[in-house]
């Protein structure tokens, strides 16, 4: 039975996700499959990409065929190089040890190599957002100058208003003092004319009694 390791679709219209799997060459793309090796998901940057190296590399050597795509992706994981360093084992060219240092040192110069390209891909899009921020300053910055002669004029045309108003509100202001003061004296005077007669009889009593002379005293017989 002719094997594929190839891509199976899923995710949703416009976000694509794509699982890695070994199939039946007969088989529909997105139909039944013999063994799910790793998925692999476009929609960042870089690509995120999990696979089954080991499970993958058995497939290879049982005579597997990975389409365009997927063989693309098996590279990029290193799973081909793995298969090729297997192959050298098998033929003695290579002991296990060495094949799996080699491997590993590929692993880390690619992790090395992704790793600068994700700061880069980070630094881009922080200068851009800084960029955006700047161009957004300079257009609301732009706005203002502009729109400062309009305010100025707005308050030169509203001053000789504000100033007529003042000058209209400072008589109602004087007649309305003027009317209260009115309205309170006759009520000031009646209180102290009440007053005033109150205190009469008490101060008239107190003469009384400053101006009588004393009682001589009453002799002992």
């Amino acid at each position: 039975m002719p094997v594929k390791i190839r891509l199976q679709r899923h995710g949703k219209k416009g976000k694509p996700f794509y699982w890695i799997v070994a199939a039946d060459a007969r088989s529909k793309r997105d139909g039944k499959y013999l063994e799910k090796l790793g998925t692999y998901n476009p929609n960042f940057n870089p690509a995120q990409i999990e696979i089954n190296v080991d499970g993958t590399v058995k497939w290879l050597q049982n005579g597997a065929q990975p389409t365009d795509t997927a063989k693309s992706i098996l590279s990029y994981k290193g799973v081909m190089l793995k298969n090729h360093l297997a192959g050298g084992v098998r033929k003695g060219a290579l002991t296990e040890a060495q094949a799996e240092a080699k491997f590993q040192a590929w692993i880390d110069e690619k992790t090395a190599k992704v790793d600068a390209k994700k700061s880069d891909l980070e630094k881009a899009k922080e200068a851009e957002a800084a960029k955006q921020f700047e161009a957004e300053k300079a257009t609301n910055e732009a706005r203002i100058a502009a729109a400062a002669p309009v305010v100025e004029d707005v308050i030169e045309e509203a001053a000789p208003i504000v100033e007529e108003a003042s000058e209209e509100a400072a008589p109602a202001e004087e007649a309305t003092t003027e009317v209260v003061a009115e309205e309170a004296a006759p009520a000031v005077e009646a209180t102290t004319e009440a007053v005033a007669e109150e205190a009469a009889p008490v101060e008239e009593e107190a003469a009384t009694e400053e101006a009588a002379p004393e009682a001589p005293a009453t002799e002992e017989k």
